[in-house]
């Protein structure tokens, strides 16, 4: 691992934007910031090149141009660049879409980017472009076998994507001292929230929130906030780290309030707690470590009572399956697993038994899709389906309820 190989591929074809560049890194909430990011910059008028990571269905997910889709035809071509450009230089799947998104923006003319770090950040390859804000969501365990076992071990990794006097916006209330020490040592302007950025919540009756930024010596204030489209608590302090990062880039990317607003009211994120369907209500939610059990479970908590919830669920191996399990077993009445037929995927045997294990009621089924459909079957009116576990359940799902 390291960021030689892309370096010298990324020099060979001239990649250095002239744009301001936004890096977003962290366990949970990258995606939900880039799309944050994303329409808030559209609403004010910038053409935005955004590029984020895993997708669903089509890889085309991965690379928008001004608010677009990249289409298959500029994929392949800019995927070709890359591969005449790197010779006999090695590079991995990640790291040949990520010099050929930056190939793309940089024949668009565009006027800021946004790119989400794909595994931890210091060794990821859109570091190897200098961030002008750098945003860490949060830092919890995930990828334990490349980025370490312990919160302060993955939080260096993370902190990695700060540099010298640049805004550093980190959205993890209690960040691991090592990602403390990391903004320090490379003389970062760090902004926490809680600390410079403060989210207040209206009271009962009161329409909107304000987001309070303190950046050195000068105090912003940003109120009346709009309601979030993406459903969920913890979707403030994403939201939060937007309007900080915006702020500390507001000389070089100025925003109106209304476009502020706008974005943040706008945006959306498939497959985070996304509704797909009412009667029985059915929800997909990407959740796949412990971190993002929890945001998971506050909002199954907020579900009207009277119905059960009833899980479709399948899993990577290397997941911790019973510490989610531990966090999800009080919300969840019954679970339909699957396996996924993927080198990282854990069968459904497997599954079962770490379930059953924890307690859990379930039924093991031959895929995804049949899942599914038991669960459509045995759900009520009133009861609740939950896909979650992973990025590949969430799209069998999607795949099976459109096909």
């Amino acid at each position: 691992m390291g960021l030689d190989r892309v370096a010298r591929v990324r020099d060979q074809l001239a990649l250095q934007p002239v744009c301001p560049v936004i890096t977003v890194g962290g366990t949970n909430g990258k995606g939900s910031v880039c799309a944050y990011l994303e329409a808030v910059l559209t609403a004010g008028g910038y053409r935005v090149g955004c590029y984020s990571s895993p997708h669903l269905l089509r890889y085309n997910e991965r690379v928008h141009v001004a608010g677009q889709e990249t289409t298959d035809a500029a994929l392949c071509e800019a995927l070709a660049a890359v591969e005449q450009a790197r010779g006999e230089i090695p590079l991995t799947y990640f790291e040949q879409g990520t010099l050929a998104a930056m190939w793309l923006f940089q024949r668009a003319g565009l006027d800021v980017l946004v790119l989400e770090v794909g595994l931890g950040g210091r060794l990821d390859a859109v570091n190897v472009w200098d961030a002008d804000c750098a945003v860490v969501t949060s830092v919890d365990l995930d990828h334990q076998q490349f980025l370490g076992d312990t919160r302060e071990a993955i939080g260096f990794e993370k902190a990695g994507i700060y540099r010298a006097k640049t805004p550093a916006i980190c959205g993890d209330t209690t960040p691991p001292a090592s990602l403390l020490a990391h903004a320090e040592a490379v003389g970062a302007r760090l902004m926490r929230l809680g600390v410079e950025i403060r989210v207040e919540l209206g009271s009962m009756g009161d329409v909107g929130w304000t987001c309070r930024i303190n950046d050195a010596a000068e105090q912003r204030v940003y109120p009346a906030l709009p309601a979030l489209a993406m459903p969920g608590h913890h979707q403030y302090a994403n939201a939060a780290c937007v309007v900080a990062a915006l702020s500390t880039l507001h000389t070089r990317l100025p925003i109106s309030m209304n476009a502020l607003r706008s974005g943040l009211a706008s945006a959306r994120q498939p497959g985070r707690f996304q509704v797909i369907g009412r009667q029985p209500l059915q929800v997909l939610d990407v959740a796949h470590n412990p971190h993002a059990a929890r945001a998971l479970a506050a909002n199954l908590a907020d579900l009207p009572p009277g119905g059960r919830v009833i899980a479709v669920c399948a899993m990577l191996a290397d997941k911790d399956v019973a510490g989610i399990a531990a966090i999800l077993k009080p919300y969840i009445q019954y679970w339909h697993v699957a396996g996924l037929d993927m080198p990282r995927g854990l069968d459904a045997a497997g599954l079962a038994s770490i379930l059953r294990d924890a307690g859990c009621t379930c039924e093991p089924h031959a895929s995804v899709p049949k899942a599914w459909r038991a669960a459509c079957l045995q759900a009520g009116p009133a009861d609740t389906i939950l896909v979650f576990g992973s990025f590949h359940t969430v799209a069998a799902v999607m795949e099976a309820k459109h096909s």
